[in-house]
């Protein structure tokens, strides 16, 4: 009985390497595929173009991004997900599809893949089935939904199975999720649909009120990028930047501020720590005694918000780290369930009840 268990689990490992399982970060702005035996194999904007009235896809990804606020009125340049949910249902399934034959091209498996994606921790169960569905119409042999605090956690390498408090803030582009896990599972989070985007849309806003003038989405994400910050910097920072007047409707160059930047950020910002807080608050006081020692992990792309860490750090009292990979860590711990068959295991019986 033994060696047949022997037997079988070699065989399983003989399999998956030929297999071309994926775990998936399905996020707002950026899609992360992992394959199973190479790590991150893909990381493209979560943006589609189309044609206006038919559908038909035109392009995906990287491409697709550099349309947007460019396209003429045939062509629409979108994106499929808002608020780390799926938007709309038929062009997910289609910007997957993409990204899914994408990386089969450079694999060995030819099977259909096995996917393990990534979702909000707060999302409803109507939305966790379209996330499902979508994966099976583009080509899933099976699906597992895993809370993105859990991937997070498991991909900056947290020991999230002890029974010690772990506590993980994951800023992406459409959703924050911060939360407190123990023995595998969470004890406490706390989701708000506060992320990368309206950090945007506070600069795009500000720009409108202080200057008059109108930029798009893509400047915005540079302006956050270059000088956008949560805590005063050491040396303030100048960028120029270029729009159209909402006065006279021309071109027009004004010089800001990371002081001006900051001050628009300060709305989404304040929600972020706000909700830090309110989990912190719901923490029990065992778990909360872990943190004092362990501190708090912040990942997803929000979290290279320059000062960042020192305001939730002193807002909080608890040492704040910054994971090595902010970027990728969702996308890893899919992968490491993919590897590793316990985790699978795990997530089938919370799927279940």
């Amino acid at each position: 009985m033994k060696a047949l268990k022997n037997l079988r689990e070699r065989f399983l490992d003989f399999f998956r390497l030929f297999s071309n399982d994926i775990g998936i970060d399905l996020g707002t702005a950026t899609t992360l595929v992992y394959a199973r035996g190479e790590g991150i194999v893909l990381c493209e904007p979560s943006v589609v173009a189309i044609q206006k009235g038919t559908n038909n896809v035109l392009a995906v990804g990287e491409e697709a991004k550099r349309m947007l606020g460019k396209t003429p009125g045939s062509i629409i340049a979108m994106r499929p997900l808002k608020d780390g949910v799926i938007a709309d249902f038929e062009i997910t399934e289609k910007m997957l599809r993409y990204f899914i034959k994408k990386v089969q091209v450079k694999r060995f498996g030819k099977f259909s893949p096995r996917m393990v994606i990534s979702v909000p921790s707060g999302i409803t169960e109507v939305e966790r089935r379209a996330v499902k569905d979508s994966a099976y119409r583009a080509g899933a042999r099976e699906v597992f939904l895993i809370e993105e605090p859990i991937a997070a956690a498991i991909g900056v390498g947290l020991p999230i199975e002890e029974p010690q408090g772990n506590m993980v803030i994951d800023i992406g582009g459409g959703t924050t999720e911060i939360a407190v896990i123990s023995l595998a599972g969470i004890v406490f989070a706390r989701c708000i649909r506060i992320g990368g985007d309206e950090m945007d849309e506070a600069i795009i806003e500000y720009m409108k009120k202080s200057y008059n003038l109108m930029i798009g989405e893509r400047t915005a994400e540079e302006i956050k990028i270059k000088i956008g910050s949560a805590y005063p910097l050491e040396e303030e920072l100048i960028i120029e930047v270029r729009g159209r007047d909402l006065i006279t409707g021309l071109p027009k160059l004004v010089k800001v501020n990371s002081e001006e930047i900051r001050q628009a950020l300060d709305s989404p910002i304040r929600e972020v720590v706000e909700a830090t807080k309110l989990t912190l608050e719901r923490t029990p006081p065992e778990l909360s005694a872990d943190l004092i020692e362990r501190g708090v992990v912040m990942c997803g792309g929000g979290s290279l918000l320059k000062g960042l860490d020192k305001l939730i750090a002193e807002e909080t009292g608890l040492p704040v780290l910054i994971a090595d990979d902010p970027l990728t860590a969702v996308a890893l711990g899919a992968g490491k369930v993919l590897e590793e068959i316990r985790y699978i295991k795990k997530i089938s019986l919370a799927s279940s009840s």
